[in-house]
């Protein structure tokens, strides 16, 4: 298995990145200071219609504004003069180091926004010294990104109506050494994203007068599409043989996806699967107790950053009395809203041993490939550090409910 601890001597032996580096990209991104202006040098470079595919949700988006709301609602009582010079952001998840308590969740589709961006946000995970969670519908595959990523590699996969697709991915990412299995339970069916039916950006995908006027504005990304071909979900490219074009193949895919997945299908995957298990989407006690029952190591509370289900709990709200339920017999992560470093010491006060990435990275990505992911994870460690030596605490161990003003 690949771990925190593999990175410095696997590294020299990683094949080269498929990712493109830009010069003008990495030199705009440093200055970058909060995840916000990583949002609007995406947004400057990409079409809209691309854009907002990464940044909308499902219909009111009432969901997605919820999520960052539940984290600006949580109030720090700082306490004082703790000595504070030394800050140690270290800390255990999933039962294994991570030098921040942040993981990078799954993002799908994110090689639109950059050539393998797939391939630049591992990496820049990788060399940070956090997990890493790739999508089954990454455009970069499950063994590239083990080529050319490395660190610690966990693999997020959907149901399939046909198990045999499912487990076929299973076997590739246990063959080439990921740690853990995430699988997402939120997405029987896929939500209403009506930023995507206004920009003509309907699979399956047609070129209409607007969409290309759209792409029109944004020639620089235009001219890398040309350049580096339109992005494949390598993972999934093989399971509609017919399509004839990317679209297609999502649409193809997207029409196998088992609505009636249950318990009895989870249990029968825990059992098959030998090493740690994760499941995403969850945001009841109820549920996080019986997936703890049935031997899954960690749950991600999480609203899929709001692209299903408009009117879902924000996961910061959700957070606490799942942490309480399982306390001590699994791990808890949460997402969805987290822009800042300061968010990382909420959740794990209330009871998280760390927050989960998904556009936070993603934007970095979109400015500018793995430097612009990097320079993702760089502010929210400044923060995250910064934030400890304000609120008093020296390590992420000191962190618990009585730093929260009540």
């Amino acid at each position: 298995m690949n771990t925190v601890s593999d990175i410095g001597s696997a590294a020299s032996g990683l094949a080269s990145s498929s990712c493109p580096t830009s010069w003008r990209a990495s030199k705009r991104v440093l200055r970058a200071w909060n995840i916000e202006d990583l949002r609007r040098i995406a947004k400057r470079r990409l079409p809209r219609a691309v854009f907002d595919f990464f940044d909308g949700a499902a219909e009111d988006e009432i969901t997605l504004r919820a999520n960052r709301a539940a984290f600006e609602r949580v109030r720090i009582a700082p306490r004082t003069l703790t000595g504070v010079d030394r800050i140690d952001t270290s800390t255990s998840i999933l039962g294994a180091r991570s030098s921040l308590p942040i993981a990078v969740g799954p993002t799908g589709g994110i090689g639109f926004g950059w050539p393998f961006a797939d391939v630049g946000v591992a990496r820049a995970a990788a060399a940070a010294g956090i997990p890493y969670a790739l999508s089954t519908m990454a455009t970069a595959s499950i063994e590239r990104i083990a080529r050319e990523a490395g660190g610690r590699l966990w693999f997020q996969a959907y149901i399939f109506r046909q198990r045999d697709m499912t487990m076929g991915l299973i076997e590739r990412a246990k063959a080439f050494g990921y740690e853990a299995l995430m699988v997402t339970v939120d997405v029987p069916v896929g939500g209403k994203r009506e930023r995507d039916f206004r920009n003509d950006f309907a699979i399956r995908f047609r070129f209409t007068p607007r969409n290309v006027l759209d792409f029109a504005t944004r020639p620089l990304w235009v001219l890398s599409v040309l350049r580096y071909g339109m992005p494949v979900l390598e993972n999934v490219v093989g399971l509609a043989p017919e399509a004839k074009s990317i679209a297609e193949i999502a649409s193809s895919v997207g029409q196998f996806w088992d609505a009636d997945f249950d318990w009895d299908g989870l249990k029968a995957m825990r059992d098959r699967w030998p090493g740690k298990m994760l499941v995403k989407g969850v945001l009841r006690a109820d549920d996080a107790e019986r997936l703890a029952s049935i031997g899954v190591n960690a749950v991600v509370v999480s609203n899929h950053g709001g692209r299903q289900l408009d009117g879902a709990v924000a996961g910061l709200d959700a957070l606490p009395p799942i942490a309480r339920a399982v306390k001590g017999r699994m791990s808890v992560l949460v997402d969805g809203g987290v822009r800042r470093g300061v968010d990382a010491i909420k959740a794990v006060a209330l009871g998280a041993e760390g927050v989960m990435l998904g556009r936070a990275t993603l934007y970095g990505a979109c400015a500018a490939g793995e430097a612009g992911a990097t320079r993702a994870i760089e502010i929210l460690r400044d923060e995250l550090v910064r934030s400890m030596q304000l609120s008093g605490v020296r390590s992420i161990s000191e962190i618990g409910p009585e730093l929260l003003s009540q």
